[in-house]
């Protein structure tokens, strides 16, 4: 009798409840991570997010290794590997975390689950502290996530029993022949990275964090940058709870700190609306919205949104750090969604994927709920539409992150900057070096808010969206609010 442990987005050995349920169970345990090209050949998926996972996998391998269990790395389809491992090795338990990912990592566990069935294998999936299963409405469930919280850090086992198998090799992004990909600021992956990261955060980052977190300039050092390895699990979330909760005891009263632990509850919020509800991926969360924009996008300006070239300078800055990073705050985040969704009209499932790529920390239980939530089409949100150039007045005054980004635009005066489309000197310039506005920005919106509103009157919508807010919003009273910040200033990248 022999464990499977599955690692998926779970990969360290520190807070690992699959882990140590495996270890307890006796017998040998085989730790494993799956390499499914399958998955990473999804429109969602991107060699930056590999290269990222394949540098926490080669740090887990030595962690298990040091434990008598170097991970084994296999390459192919979840249930083909699984099977070929429980013919070979007499498997009859298999465990794993529950993981709340895109809809195709949904149906490859059904799968997984109906060869378990088939084969006699004990599937044990370990609930995720703040998300809850089969969970139909959100009474209760703050007070639940803030008691899983609490709860004591697991125990790292102190030893697994030696497997004697090849570990495997860990392919690179080449051998998965993905596509070109090049991300030179990409973060590396890693829990002692996370570790690091989250020590000079919390010892010094983070007395910026509320008051630097909006604009791109300094948010890349205001915010704990520890999204990635949240989302891969380098770092579970109760110890970065637990983390925040001994500083904040430590340092007093912390406005700063007391707003991050807020966004790490929010974190686990958005979550569970795609636990609860996995189309969301697919199709809008309230269904008047369907048909609104056109299924297949303007070529043309899907393409200059996705190259930062629409000529809305600080929209082409922030995607053009985007590209080179991996990397950029929520603000910007929320901006480049709603300028593709409102002022270019294109349908949030295609650009979604495109951001999904880009991002280094890709969560699919934020991205998606966020993504639809700055498209409009929730319904229960109030429609925000970004003016992209208050915005980059407002965030970039003196141009200096439109310089860095678009060095064609350095020539510009600082007065025309943020639309040089009406500095004298533009007819040089636009439509040569720097691309024309492929949309007039005010009249864009204009348009967006009529189609936007219009739907919200229609008979029948209000009772939908009270269905809605019952199964995906918590009660007033338990939604984590401790500071005042209007949710669109809600981080994915915490």
């Amino acid at each position: 009798m022999g464990t499977i442990l599955w690692f998926k987005r779970d990969l360290r050995v520190e807070d690992n409840p699959a882990l140590a349920q495996a270890a307890a169970a006796g017998g040998p345990v085989l730790p494993l991570y799956v390499v499914e090209p399958d998955y990473w050949a999804l429109p969602d998926s991107s060699a930056r997010q590999w290269r990222f996972v394949a540098e926490c996998l080669h740090e887990l391998r030595g962690d298990l290794g040091s434990m008598g269990a170097p991970l084994l790395v296999r390459t192919g389809d979840a249930v083909d590997v699984l099977d070929a491992l429980r013919a070979t090795h007499g498997i009859t338990r298999l465990i794993s975390h529950e993981e709340t990912g895109n809809l195709w990592t949904f149906d490859r566990d059904r799968r997984v689950a109906d060869w378990a069935r088939m084969h006699g294998v004990e599937w044990q999936e370990v609930r995720q502290p703040g998300v809850s299963r089969g969970l139909g409405h959100r009474r209760g469930w703050q007070a639940r996530r803030d008691k899983a919280m609490r709860a004591p850090l697991e125990t790292v086992p102190s030893g697994l029993p030696p497997h004697g198998l090849d570990p495997g090799i860990i392919p690179d992004a080449a051998d998965l022949r993905l596509a070109f990909d090049p991300c030179p600021g990409r973060q590396k992956g890693g829990r002692a990275r996370a570790l690091d990261l989250q020590s000079a955060f919390l010892d010094r980052r983070a007395a910026g964090y509320l008051s630097r977190m909006s604009s791109p300039l300094t948010a890349g050092a205001a915010c704990s940058r520890l999204s990635p390895h949240l989302a891969f699990g380098t770092l579970s979330m109760r110890e970065a709870v637990q983390a925040v909760d001994r500083s904040r005891s430590e340092a007093g009263p912390n406005r700063c700190l007391k707003g991050y632990g807020s966004r790490l509850a929010w974190r686990d919020h958005f979550i569970q609306k795609l636990e609860s509800q996995p189309d969301i991926e697919t199709l809008c969360l309230h269904p008047a919205y369907e048909g609104i924009r056109p299924r297949v996008p303007d070529a043309v300006r899907l393409a200059a949104w996705q190259a930062g070239e629409t000529g809305l300078p600080f929209v082409d800055a922030c995607m053009r750090q985007l590209i080179h990073t991996g990397w950029i705050n929520f603000r910007m985040r929320a901006m480049l969604m709603a300028v593709a969704s409102y002022h270019l009209w294109l349908d949030w499932r295609v650009t979604g994927q495109h951001l999904a790529r880009l991002f280094t920390d890709y969560e699919p239980g934020i991205h998606w709920p966020q993504v639809q939530m700055q498209s409009g089409t929730t319904g229960i949100n109030t429609p925000r539409i970004y003016n992209p150039v208050k915005q980059g007045l407002d965030q970039d005054p003196d141009g200096r992150f439109i310089r860095q980004w678009l060095p064609e635009l350095r020539p510009v005066p600082d007065a025309f900057l943020h639309c040089p489309w009406d500095w004298a000197g533009a007819g040089r310039l636009l439509g040569h070096a720097y691309p024309v506005p492929v949309v007039e920005p005010l009249r864009a919106a204009r348009a967006a808010r009529q189609r936007i509103w219009a739907v919200r009157y229609a008979e029948g919508f209000r009772e939908t969206r009270a269905a809605l807010l019952s199964r995906h919003a918590a009660p007033r009273p338990e939604r984590p609010s401790p500071v005042r910040v209007a949710p669109r200033q809600l981080s994915f990248p915490i």
